[in-house]
């Protein structure tokens, strides 16, 4: 999940949301380990999951004016996750 943000298609970004969701619902399962500290994280990860999920509704709905900026955002978005929920996995090793 390293490649240019920016230059992610549709597709990718499609790819990238379902592994975080599947990512996500793994570490839900275990979230009853999870010390305050990561705690904490979980809870504003689900905030931004909330975001995540709505800005990736907007760009199935094709919307055409900022689909670009919609895309860009939304990979962005899935990157910082993707990158807790490994610090998360981490520390439940």
């Amino acid at each position: 999940m390293t490649t240019n943000i920016a230059s992610r298609s549709e597709a990718e970004i499609r790819k990238l949301i379902a592994e975080l969701r599947r990512e996500r619902d793994e570490l839900r399962v275990r979230s009853h380990l999870l010390g305050r500290e990561l705690n904490d994280e979980w809870q504003r990860l689900e905030h931004q999951w909330d975001q995540i999920e709505l800005r990736f509704e907007r760009l199935g709905e094709g919307a055409r004016e900022s689909a670009g900026d919609v895309g860009a955002a939304l990979a962005q978005l899935g990157e910082e996750i993707a990158t807790a929920y490994r610090r998360m996995r981490a520390a439940l090793r």
